[in-house]
């Protein structure tokens, strides 16, 4: 079971981190100070990947990053003003509010993982890459293959042992369409 991060490990988290990282837009420091002052408001925070997803969001970006400076998302739509963000946080401080932080190897920070929640708005398939695709197709062709190959294996012996020379030339027909129409297939 995950247990949930509390409202003081959230703002425990922002405090090192306004100690420890230069963020691009000096907007970001005064919403994540302003977060660290309200616990109400830190327990519908969550620190989460690509909240590009998520209804309601913020990406915040520090100078060690390659990152856009800032981006606040709500319903599909981007603004990059840091300062109609801080009052749409303050006027709807009981929706959820999804934060996302930029900083130099944050994927390999484990105070940041610490704090890190599962994002629940990102697609299924968005980390299934087109070579994972290719993959499992191969699998389940190969594994499906092999299936009918063994079934066929066994009715040509069944045929064999029984003597049955004309269901034996049927399956062995059958055995050889099989292996023309599936290519590549290594015989085992």
């Amino acid at each position: 079971m995950i247990t949930p991060v509390t409202a003081q490990d959230k703002k425990s988290f922002i405090q090192w981190f306004l100690n420890h990282y230069r963020l691009k837009k000096r907007e970001s420091v005064w919403i994540l100070n302003y977060l660290v002052n309200h616990n109400d408001l830190l327990a519908n925070v969550h620190f989460v990947r690509d909240v590009k997803y998520c209804p309601r969001g913020i990406m915040m970006t520090s100078h060690c990053s390659e990152e856009v400076p800032f981006r606040f998302y709500k319903d599909h739509l981007v603004t990059t003003d840091a300062e109609k963000s801080f009052h749409e946080i303050r006027l709807n401080q009981n929706e959820p509010l999804y934060l996302q932080l930029n900083f130099k190897k944050s994927n390999q920070h484990s105070y940041y993982a610490s704090v890190l929640e599962e994002n629940p708005f990102i697609p299924v398939d968005y980390y299934i890459t087109n070579h994972d695709k290719d993959l499992t197709n191969q699998l389940l062709n190969h594994s499906l293959y092999e299936y009918k190959k063994n079934k066929l294996m066994d009715e040509i012996n069944r045929s064999l042992d029984e003597m049955n020379y004309e269901k034996f030339q049927q399956l062995s027909e059958k055995f050889k369409e099989l292996k023309a129409t599936v290519s590549h297939q290594p015989d085992s």
